[in-house]
């Protein structure tokens, strides 16, 4: 993708105060896209802002809010239009992880993560639906998981979520065809940010547990938000209502 591909573009990123969320805001940046930052984390969201306007003055608008509110994301859409004059494109990365047994997790655990990564999600591609069609359509990129396609030990309360967004992203893409605003779903399999960081882990042992994989390894932040510049750019325009995988090779089965 070069330079000019995302020129004047206005992409909506989520999460975006470090990993994955950071990576993809910077990757469409670097395409020529205005790009509009969201995340709780108002330091470390103001820094990815910055850095980006001193190499493109202006082409960087932070708004920190919580992306389980509807009327954070009233604001915020509210925000980025008056701005940059319009929308192109939002990408649904917010999300967090709760690793428990289900005998051993309580409601409390599972709603926290149904508001944060289903509500979020749903309240995201929802809130862009009509500026999205005020600017003659757009692209809507959705964050599910490996765990969205099988179960785990640990991780069902994750699961049913990251599941569930790949319902809303079929459908949604169903609904909104008609208005030029495509819908689509990235699978991200294991990848180093701090969200998935283990106490006292070391490089090696990082290497160790992801060793019988197809590629060997976790994937860097970069390579996800390589697949997500993909589906915000003209190059995947007759893309919509599916699942985009990356996850170096985990769901081809195991050994």
């Amino acid at each position: 993708m070069d330079r000019s591909e995302l020129e004047e573009k206005v992409v909506f990123v989520t999460g975006a105060a470090r990993g994955i969320g950071a990576a993809c805001a910077r990757r469409c940046a670097a395409a020529g896209a205005r790009v509009v930052l969201t995340d709780r984390r108002e330091d470390d969201l103001r820094g990815v802002a910055e850095a980006l306007n001193a190499e493109r003055p202006g082409s960087a608008l932070a708004i920190a809010f919580d992306v389980a509110e509807a009327a954070g994301w009233a604001e915020a859409m509210q925000n980025a239009e008056t701005v940059f004059g319009r929308l192109d494109a939002l990408v649904n990365n917010a999300g967090t992880i709760r690793v428990v047994r289900i005998e051993e997790s309580d409601e409390a655990a599972f709603r926290k993560l149904i508001d944060v990564n289903l509500i979020g999600t749903y309240l995201g591609l929802k809130a862009a639906i009509e500026p999205m069609k005020r600017a003659g359509g757009g692209s809507i990129v959705n964050f599910s998981s490996v765990q969205g396609f099988e179960g785990r030990a640990g991780f069902g309360l994750y699961s049913a979520t990251k599941f569930g967004i790949r319902g809303l992203t079929r459908t949604a893409a169903l609904e909104l065809g008609a208005h030029g605003i495509r819908v689509n779903a990235v699978v991200p399999g294991p990848t180093r940010t701090k969200m998935t960081e283990r106490a006292g882990w070391t490089d090696e042992d990082y290497e160790r547990a992801y060793a019988n994989t197809p590629a060997g390894r976790m994937a860097r932040p970069e390579e996800i938000a390589e697949m997500v510049a993909f589906l915000v750019s003209p190059r995947s325009a007759y893309c919509t209502g599916a699942d985009f995988v990356v996850d170096g090779g985990v769901l081809a089965g195991k050994t």
